[in-house]
């Protein structure tokens, strides 16, 4: 049997979600379908490991959709200052919220807070359906329509299909949509750790010859670390002794977060470079990871993808209030356009900095540094820098640019 929707979404995590929260409040039917539920109660420690960075940008969405009182309660970690350096030289850059008009740079939130919150919200909305736990089977792009085929047999029709699954999306693959990437031959490993110093609601970031390694500070005073490391030194290190370990970060760390007393459940999760060659089919959209993967070390994937939400929530919005087809070829494309050069630009950006910064040459290791000090003495060119980390740059969508008061 086969029901008709406006739109549907495949993948319910933190993009996904947003996408549905937009278009369910502003009354236009939507479908959510994800093979979980995700968790809205869960034990004060340990905290999440799966923690993001969010910008200014990502907390006007999340406001905009309903979700951010929630996730305020449910706890978020303002962070007011970012302090990095390269251990291969002088170089230093210093953010400080003092330098722009809000209180934070941005907030430190478990992932598991934002789905949660943004779970409640969809739920508590009219227009909004939930189809969970459910997986999809096949899908079929007509010339007026898609079609969603789950495992059990029933069928979604939908004038718009947008593909939330993640950056091994199934729903690319079924649409026929090719990627052009790399895998980085490094890990991610992160963890939660306990230090002697106060993290002083400072981002802390040093750059090593492996990768760089984050010091995320957390609402708890706990810090969130995300150290990029070659795949076989991350492997290597998941497997040492929480004391051996600790000795490793805190010689790492150049002492920056004083003794490292504790540390808590260790993952590693490989990196990769990855864009589809579209964005978009006959009424079909790519958003979020499905879309894009980059390297993490500015902590902007979540963000880059949370604007994706964003942007074909308020072409969506447009279109129905212009009594115009949600899925229409000319609507598809206008996304594609919109948000694929900001994606590339800011990957391409991750890529390049990933490189200079691993390349351990004495020439690259000048040009870091006298560049690091040279930005970090110029006002203006540190204020932009700040403020396009922080999401705030041209061509937002509106639920993006919309400020918020904190």
């Amino acid at each position: 049997m086969s029901k008709k929707h406006s739109v549907v979404i495949v993948g319910g995590g933190i993009v996904g979600a947003t996408a549905g929260c937009a278009l369910a409040q502003a009354g236009i039917a939507v479908t959510l379908i994800d093979a979980h539920n995700p968790a809205r109660e869960w034990p004060a420690d340990p905290v999440d490991i799966r923690v993001s960075a969010l910008t200014r940008a990502s907390q006007n969405i999340l406001q905009a959709v309903g979700a951010w009182p929630a996730m305020e309660q449910r706890g978020i970690g303002p962070y007011d200052h970012m302090h990095v350096w390269d251990a291969s030289s002088a170089g230093t850059l210093d953010f400080d919220a003092a330098d722009t008009e809000f209180t934070a740079l941005g907030h430190l939130v478990e992932n598991r807070v934002t789905l949660a919150s943004l779970w409640d919200r969809l739920e508590s909305l009219p227009t909004a359906s939930i189809v969970c736990p459910a997986k999809v089977a096949d899908l079929q792009i007509a010339s007026d329509s898609a079609k969603v085929v789950l495992e059990d047999g029933q069928i979604l029709t939908a004038e718009l299909v947008i593909a939330a699954d993640g950056r091994d999306s199934v729903l690319r693959q079924m649409a026929g949509i090719q990627t052009t990437g790399w895998e980085y031959k490094q890990d991610g490993l992160v963890a939660t750790i306990s230090t002697e110093k106060s993290h002083q609601f400072t981002a802390w970031q040093r750059f090593l010859p492996e990768g760089p390694l984050a010091f995320l500070p957390l609402k708890n005073g706990q810090c969130s670390i995300v150290w990029t490391l070659s795949h076989q030194t991350a492997q290597d290190y998941l497997s040492l002794s929480d004391e051996d370990f600790l000795q490793q970060l805190e010689q790492a760390s150049d002492g920056v977060m004083g003794k490292i007393l504790a540390v808590g459940p260790r993952g590693a999760f490989p990196l990769r470079f990855q864009y589809a060659n579209q964005y978009s089919a006959d009424h079909f959209v790519l958003i979020g990871d499905a879309a894009h993967a980059m390297h993490p070390l500015a902590g902007q994937g979540a963000n880059a993808g949370l604007l994706d939400a964003a942007a074909i929530a308020e072409l969506i919005i447009n279109a129905q209030q212009a009594n115009r087809p949600l899925g229409s070829h000319k609507l598809v494309r206008q996304y594609e356009r919109w948000r694929k050069g900001d994606n590339l630009a800011m990957m391409n950006s991750m890529d390049m900095i990933n490189k200079m910064y691993t390349a351990q040459n004495e020439v690259s290791r000048q040009l870091r540094g006298t560049g690091m000090s040279w930005v970090n003495h110029n006002a203006w060119l540190k204020n932009h820098f700040n403020r396009y980390a922080m999401g705030l740059r041209d061509d937002l969508p509106t639920l993006a640019s919309t400020e918020t008061n904190a």
